[in-house]
């Protein structure tokens, strides 16, 4: 079979209302499915909540956090990341690929629902599974464990979408260059976890070593989990991180495009 790295040929223009349909469509597939709505909503939430509640020492003053509580800021943009790293290196790879695999992007190149209409209606979807998480986050977090909301709400928005931004670009490359769904998953784990560890999952940031701080900072979630910090603290992210996510962004995304397949 011969692959195609761009828009398929003979692709009909999508009709007004083409996007709407899709997406209720993908919608009701994503609700079918509950282990995917488990570790893109559930978990992150429950974990932020059974965490903050069960170990004293999240609730206390740390110094080596500056003086902040872990359920005040690292936990919750921690959360956050997780939420979001599920969608863009799990859900929407294997979603993609799947697609691919059994020649649904190819059908669809022959309908008014365009291929990349049903890329786009994917990206809305798992970004407002991405701001259901953050909401659900800040608000259970500040109702059970009395957390702080992010301080500074205007850099925490913009930290919040240039991160969804950088993390859904490669989990686009990731989609790009699987084979099937199948790998799709494995390969998406073996690029998550990693870049949880760097971003301060398991590991804060300013316990590790400067030179793995260093590292994380050129990472895109390294640099995500920090600006969302910073803004939760009430402070502007640095330049660098923004920067970088903005850099992940644009290479991940120019990836994706150059090498995706839709057969």
């Amino acid at each position: 079979m011969t692959t195609t790295r761009s828009r398929p040929p003979h692709v009909a223009p999508p009709r007004p209302g083409a996007l709407r349909k899709v997406l209720f469509t993908e919608t009701r597939l994503y609700l079918r499915d509950p282990l995917t709505a488990f570790f893109t909503l559930v978990l992150p939430l429950g974990l932020l909540l059974i965490l903050g509640s069960a170990i004293p020492g999240f609730r206390e003053p740390d110094p080596s956090l500056g003086g902040q509580r872990v359920v005040d800021t690292q936990l919750p943009a921690m959360m956050i990341m997780l939420a979001v790293a599920t969608s863009a290196f799990s859900v929407i790879p294997t979603v993609l690929a799947t697609y691919r695999e059994r020649g649904v992007l190819r059908r669809l190149s022959i309908t008014p629902a365009s291929p990349a209409t049903l890329l786009g209606a994917q990206l809305v979807l798992n970004l407002a599974v991405a701001l259901l998480a953050a909401f659900l986050t800040i608000l259970f977090g500040h109702l059970v464990l009395d957390t702080h909301v992010p301080a500074a709400l205007p850099w925490f928005v913009l930290s919040f979408v240039l991160g969804v931004c950088a993390l859904f670009a490669i989990g686009l490359s990731v989609a790009a260059v699987v084979p099937n769904g199948r790998a799709a998953g494995g390969v998406g784990a073996v690029v998550m976890f990693p870049l949880l560890f760097l971003g301060g999952m398991w590991l804060p940031r300013e316990l590790m070593p400067e030179t793995l701080v260093r590292f994380s900072d050129f990472t895109p979630t390294g640099a995500f989990g920090q600006v969302l910090r910073d803004a939760w603290a009430g402070a502007a992210p640095q330049p660098l991180h923004l920067a970088v996510l903005a850099a992940w962004t644009l290479a991940a995304g120019a990836f994706a495009v150059r090498f995706f397949r839709w057969e």
